[in-house]
């Protein structure tokens, strides 16, 4: 992996995984954004599916000693939630709303991260 925060954007996406998610996908960012290295983007099929992913990432890093999220938006609605981890960003998308927005077709120039045959850090 190329940045050593891809080690918690790889247990981001066996998280949500692990909760059903919706093509989890992992974007590497950092050559083109500044302000971050990966993009996590994952959708649920309802609001309490988004909700339970949510949570499930940022608790399997906690425990996993892992960063802190900078700050969480999104949850009020539950449509699209933000977890800016700083070094690594997770979208958590209601599956409607990750279609209209289509952050894979307008980060489609970067290389995407394979995650599904790495080894979850927990």
């Amino acid at each position: 992996m190329p940045n050593p925060s891809d080690r918690w954007a790889v247990l981001a996406a066996h998280a949500a995984s692990s909760k059903k998610a919706v093509d989890p996908v992992l974007l590497d960012v950092g050559d083109v954004l500044s302000i971050t290295d990966s993009f996590v983007i994952v959708s649920g099929t309802n609001p309490r599916q988004v909700r339970t992913i949510a949570d499930e990432i940022e608790l399997q890093i906690t425990e996993a000693g892992g960063p802190k999220p900078l700050r969480i938006e999104g949850l009020d609605d539950l449509r699209w939630v933000l977890i800016d981890y700083g070094e690594f960003v997770v979208h958590v998308f209601l599956q409607e709303t990750r279609e209209y927005y289509e952050l894979e077709r307008l980060w489609s120039d970067v290389p995407r991260i394979e995650w599904e045959e790495s080894v979850s850090p927990r």
